[in-house]
C-alpha cells in the first residue's frame, strides 16, 4: 500500500511593531487558532519572527501555546515569567557612559586639527567627528536577553536555535553591510535565541546595536517587513503573516465613523514620523508580497493586518500597555471578522493545505478573546458548577457592552 503524500510544509511570519505589535499578534494568533482546523501554531515547519514578532515565532516554535503568550504578555499577573514593559525603558547607562569617554580625546583631535591650519580650516567642520560621541541608542534593550534567558530556562524550553522544536528565524540587519541576517539558519544558529531576539528588535536610535559575534545588529524590519521569504525558501507552502502596522487613514476612518476628520499633521513631529516610518515599510510589504506571487507560484501567502481605519492601532503609544487587553481583543476580533469576510477567497487557499475555516466558531456570537481566556483559567483552577459558569459569562457580556457603551460616547 503506498503512503499517503506528506503533508505541505506550512509556517507563520511575524512583522514587528513594539510591545503593542506583539500584543495584536498575539490576539491575531488567538483567533486563528481557534477558527482554522487543521492548523497547529504550535505544530507549523517554520517560524519567521522580526522585532517584537520575534518574541512570539520564538515562543510558539519552543512549544509555548498562544494561550501562555496571552498570560506572559497580556495579563502578566497570572505568567510564570512575567514580561515587565518597564525593561524596555531603561536608561541604556552603559551606552552613554562609552559614548562620554571618547569625548576628551575626540576634541582633543579636532583642536589639534583646527590649529594646524586655522586658516584653511572650517572650525565647525574640524569640530565635527564630535558627533561619534553622540549615544546610538536611548534605552537598554539588555532586559530582553535576560528576560527570555529566564524564559527559555523553564523545563523543556530551550535558549539553543539547534534544539528548538521547530525551524525558527529571528531576522536582524548587520549594521555594517547592510544585509538581512536570519539568526537560526546553517552558520548562524550558534547565537542564543534570547540575543537574537534582542538583535532583531533593536530599532536604531532607540536601542544601542548589538553585539554578536564581533558584528553588531539593528532591527530586522530595515530590509523588509515580514521576511516571509525565509520561510519560502525552506520549502513553506502555505505562510500565515501578521503584519501589526499599516498606515492610518484619517480620511476613511473618519468617512466609517462618522467622526470628525483627523488631520495627523496636528499630531506633531512623533505622529508624522509613524505615519512615514508604516507607511514606507507597508509599502515595501506589499512589493515582496507580490513578488512572492511569481516566483513561488506553488505557494500560498496569506497576510493578516488591522484595518487603515484602526485609530487605535495607530494612536496608542506602542510602549504602552495600559490597553494592551482592550488591543489584544480588537486583534482578535478583527481577525475573526477578516476571516468571515474573506471565507470565499481563502477557503480554498487553505483547503490546498488541509486546513478549512471553522464557520460555526467564527459566527458564535458568544465568543471573545477575554471569554476565552477565562474559561481556559477557570480549567486550571478546577471544574465549576453550571451556574458560576454562566454567571462568568454573563459578566463578560456585560463588560464588553459597557466597553461599546463608553467607546460610543466618545467625542466626535
Amino acid at each position: 500500500m503506498s503512503s499517503p503524500p506528506p503533508r505541505p510544509r506550512t509556517a507563520l511570519a511575524l512583522a514587528g511593531g513594539g510591545p503593542l505589535g506583539a500584543v495584536y499578534e498575539i490576539g491575531a494568533v488567538m483567533a486563528l487558532s481557534e477558527a482554522l482546523d487543521g492548523l497547529d501554531f504550535n505544530d507549523l515547519d517554520v517560524y519567521v519572527g522580526v522585532s517584537a514578532g520575534g518574541f512570539i515565532a520564538a515562543g510558539l516554535a519552543s512549544g509555548l501555546s498562544p494561550a501562555y503568550l496571552y498570560r506572559m504578555f497580556i495579563d502578566s499577573d497570572s505568567a510564570e515569567v512575567p514580561f515587565e514593559p518597564a525593561m524596555l525603558l531603561q536608561p541604556a547607562f552603559g551606552e552613554y557612559a562609552r559614548r562620554a569617554a571618547m569625548v576628551p580625546a575626540l576634541l582633543a583631535e579636532a583642536l589639534g586639527e583646527y590649529l594646524r591650519s586655522p586658516l584653511r580650516q572650517d572650525f565647525l567642520a574640524s569640530f565635527q567627528r564630535l558627533s561619534r560621541a553622540i549615544p546610538t541608542g536611548i534605552f537598554d534593550s539588555s532586559g530582553i536577553d535576560e528576560f527570555l534567558r529566564r524564559l527559555f530556562s523553564l523545563p523543556g524550553l530551550s535558549n539553543d536555535f539547534r534544539r528548538c522544536r521547530k525551524r525558527l528565524f529571528l531576522v536582524a540587519t548587520d549594521l555594517d553591510s547592510g544585509t538581512s541576517v536570519a539568526f537560526g539558519a546553517r552558520g548562524h544558529d550558534a547565537v542564543p535565541i534570547s540575543t537574537a531576539v534582542q538583535a532583531s528588535a533593536a530599532l536604531p536610535g532607540l536601542f544601542p546595536p548589538v553585539e554578536i559575534g564581533g558584528r553588531w545588529f539593528v532591527d530586522g524590519a530595515l530590509k523588509k517587513t515580514l521576511h516571509a521569504s525565509v520561510a519560502l525558501k525552506e520549502g513553506a507552502r502555505l505562510v500565515i503573516c501578521i503584519n501589526p502596522l499599516v498606515p492610518f487613514d484619517a480620511r476613511h476612518a473618519s468617512h466609517e465613523k462618522h467622526l470628525r476628520r483627523r488631520r495627523l499633521v496636528d499630531g506633531g513631529l512623533p505622529v508624522v514620523l509613524a505615519q512615514t516610518f508604516r507607511a514606507i515599510i507597508h509599502s515595501r510589504m506589499k512589493t515582496g508580497l507580490a513578488k512572492y506571487e511569481i516566483e513561488y507560484k506553488d505557494a500560498d501567502v496569506i497576510l493578516f493586518e488591522p484595518g487603515s481605519d484602526d485609530a487605535d492601532m495607530f494612536f496608542t503609544n506602542m510602549f504602552s500597555y495600559a490597553d494592551r487587553k482592550r488591543l489584544s481583543e480588537r486583534a482578535y476580533r478583527k481577525t475573526r471578522e477578516e476571516l468571515l469576510r474573506r471565507h470565499d477567497e481563502l477557503a480554498p487557499k487553505l483547503a490546498r493545505h488541509g486546513v478549512a475555516i471553522n464557520r460555526a466558531v467564527l459566527e458564535d456570537p458568544h465568543r471573545s478573546l477575554a471569554r476565552c481566556m477565562a474559561r481556559l483559567k477557570r480549567r486550571r483552577a478546577g471544574a465549576m458548577g453550571l451556574t458560576a459558569l454562566r454567571l462568568s459569562d454573563t459578566l463578560d457580556d456585560l463588560a464588553l457592552g459597557l466597553r461599546r457603551l463608553r467607546h460610543a460616547r466618545r467625542p466626535a
